[in-house]
């Protein structure tokens, strides 16, 4: 079987989770939005196809395309993929649980995207930049850690991966997120890192696994940019530390008192 992966092609974005499952597992896949349109691909092809082939229940990008099954929405995409092809607990009970971390996972991004939309979707960042900066202060001071939090304990009480005993398609979204937030914010994440070292671990042996290593050092890994949902502003992310500098104070002279 050949996949069809419909999102746009020029961000990594939601669609960048399931190209790193797809990757993983070594499936046969079409990134449609990235061929040209005298392939079939191209922009124009993947707003028609959401307006046409792909309806009636696909809302919006990503969506992939099995033979005659349509499926949208990024943690149920991974799910279906990682139930397909190993990447999934086999027991129902932790099928539930890695959909629960799945999900979790899904909110962090979206609320990483509200950042610097905090507003709407419909306007550019540059018309709504106060409010970026309130929301984004919110998200560095208590929504990551928060999350972060979260993630390590599951990690603290499971062991090496978030839910069974091996390597499963939570575990590829939760690299994505900490590559993602290290990219958005910087001088946060490395603040936050050393209290997360189970999470930072799991990253690291994601990045390792084979096929993985080789996507992410290839062209088709695309980089992280301003245009997706990580985006790097540096009035949204916290002050870089000040240096410690001695000051060396001035002394006056000491006036001579007369005798």
């Amino acid at each position: 079987m050949v996949y069809e992966l419909f999102y746009w092609p020029e961000i990594q974005g939601r669609g960048e989770f399931i190209r790193l499952v797809l990757e993983d597992v070594g499936a046969d896949y079409v990134d449609v939005g990235r061929l040209p349109a005298s392939r079939g691909g191209g922009y124009k092809r993947l707003v028609s196809a959401l307006e046409g082939e792909l309806a009636p229940y696909a809302f919006a990008l990503p969506v992939l395309r099995a033979d005659s099954i349509v499926v949208a929405q990024t943690a149920l995409i991974t799910r279906f993929l990682g139930e397909r092809h190993g990447l999934a607990p086999e027991g129902e009970r932790e099928r539930l649980a890695a959909a629960t971390v799945a999900l979790t996972i899904a909110d962090l991004v979206s609320e990483a995207h509200d950042t610097h939309h905090p507003i709407s979707v419909e306007q550019y960042y540059e018309q709504q930049k106060p409010a970026a900066r309130k929301r984004a202060q919110a998200f560095r001071s208590k929504r990551i850690p928060k999350f972060l939090s979260y993630l390590e304990g599951i990690l603290a009480a499971n062991g090496d991966s978030l839910v069974g005993r091996s390597v499963s398609y939570v575990d590829l979204a939760a690299f994505q997120v900490v590559a993602g937030l290290r990219y958005a914010f910087p001088v946060t994440m490395a603040k936050l890192e050393p209290e997360y070292p189970r999470l930072v671990a799991l990253h690291d042996r994601i990045a390792e696994r084979p096929r993985l290593a080789t996507y992410l050092a290839s062209e088709r890994r695309l980089p992280f940019s301003n245009e997706g949902i990580f985006r790097r502003y540096p009035e949204l992310d916290a002050p870089a530390p000040r240096r410690n500098q001695r000051r060396t104070a001035t002394k006056k002279p000491r006036k001579r008192r007369r005798k």
